[in-house]
């Protein structure tokens, strides 16, 4: 592996990722709305939502994962395999849902197209091809497997659990109420 190709692509993708992100909040602090709500709720609750969405947290660990690697690209350790397993499944979670479930719905322009476009299709490609393609690759136990999968479940629970308290779900088809 050529360890200055390694840096620099994992520093792409982390300017990619902090870049997207940190325009889209903007912009939702600003009440840009990408899935379009007939009553926006105030600044609190729309920067809550706005770390709610499984988008943003993948984007979050796939940011901190290449920010680690930029530093030292054979990083390795139980807890940082951990965290890149988690943040690699969650981005191609990310892409394959937006993709198949969430593309058809949105009709978005400007800053909003423009960054829908890189947390959603973007960064799942730049850091899939990154770990191909640079790695580190380390052997991930099923210990670390399980661990990784904490966060997706946790997430998961959370957003069903205040979804049906607070009547508001991220994602459309996980409102069980509507979809059944």
């Amino acid at each position: 592996m050529d360890v200055s190709w390694a840096r620099r692509w994992h520093a792409l993708t982390a300017v990619v990722v902090v870049a997207a992100v940190v325009t889209q909040l903007g912009l939702v602090v600003d009440g840009a709305s990408v899935l379009v709500e007939e009553d926006p709720p105030g600044l609190a609750e729309r920067v809550y939502r706005f770390f709610a969405y499984f988008t943003i947290q993948s984007n979050i660990l796939v940011a901190i994962a290449c920010v680690t690697l930029v530093r030292d690209p054979a990083r390795d350790g139980s807890g940082w395999r951990i965290l890149r397993a988690a943040g690699l499944a969650g981005i191609i979670v990310t892409g394959i849902v937006h993709f198949f479930l969430l593309r058809p719905l949105l009709d978005l322009d400007g800053l909003n197209y423009v960054c829908d476009k890189l947390l959603h299709m973007v960064v799942p490609l730049l850091a899939v091809v990154g770990w191909l393609a640079f790695g580190p690759r380390p052997r991930v136990t099923r210990r670390e497997v399980a661990w990784s999968l904490l966060w997706p479940l946790a997430w998961l629970a959370w957003t069903l659990v205040v979804g049906a308290a607070g009547r508001w779900f991220p994602y459309p088809f996980m409102d069980y109420r509507e979809e059944g």
